[in-house]
């Protein structure tokens, strides 16, 4: 709205854990920090809430990666603009192949509130992203990952949010820590209301291999 951008950056650390010889727990943790416009002039900066996904997937290679889950939200917001004041909780599956230099795959999870700050709207929220990644030389890639949403306790037509877009990447190594590092953007080809155009995303991954 008012021509104006939100700016979020997303501290996302992705652990594996092994259980036992035939099961890992995976866990996915996003913190985002926040800078988000108020009106037309005013701004609002902090951390947002947090959101948890663990996934349990076979410790045993295959070739479709399978992992079944529970997505977990803490209303950890600074600010209430920056958050839903809500605790929320749902099933989550992620699912990928990796056929030659192909990485194909998807994330999808629904989120419900199930308590917090009574005052505040109720959470309804399906969560998905799609990737498909073509590796190319000399650690190069190309790849596209729109984030789908769909914020069912929203009004009909302001529900869905669904992107297109694409980026590029390369994976190289800062001494011998690997790093991947991309850049990409998407347009909204389905909005709400007031809801963004587009978004910019950049990427910074440290990979700390066993």
């Amino acid at each position: 709205p008012d021509d104006r951008t939100r700016n979020t950056l997303n501290i996302q650390p992705v652990i594996p854990f092994s259980i036992n010889e035939n099961l890992n727990l995976i866990t996915r943790t996003i913190v985002p920090v926040i800078s988000q416009p108020v009106g037309t002039n005013d701004s609002e900066f902090g951390i947002g809430d947090t959101n948890l996904s663990l996934f349990l997937t076979s410790a045993k290679p295959k070739k479709t990666i399978v992992g079944y889950g529970l997505a977990i939200g803490l209303p950890t917001a600074t600010d209430p603009v920056l958050g839903t004041g809500k605790w929320t909780a749902g099933p989550s599956v992620v699912v990928l192949v990796q056929p030659g230099d192909w990485t194909i795959g998807g994330l999808a999870q629904n989120t419900w509130s199930y308590a917090g700050q009574s005052d505040r709207t109720d959470v309804n929220l399906f969560y998905s992203q799609i990737f498909v990644v073509r590796n190319l030389a000399k650690g190069w890639y190309v790849n596209s990952a729109p984030i789908i949403t769909a914020n069912w306790e929203a009004s009909s037509g302001n529900q869905w949010t669904v992107p297109i877009g694409a980026g590029a990447g390369k994976l190289f190594k800062a001494g011998n820590l690997p790093i991947n590092a991309q850049v990409g953007y998407y347009y909204n080809v389905v909005t709400p209301n007031f809801g963004p155009d587009s978004q910019l995303r950049f990427q910074v991954i440290l990979l700390f291999p066993k």
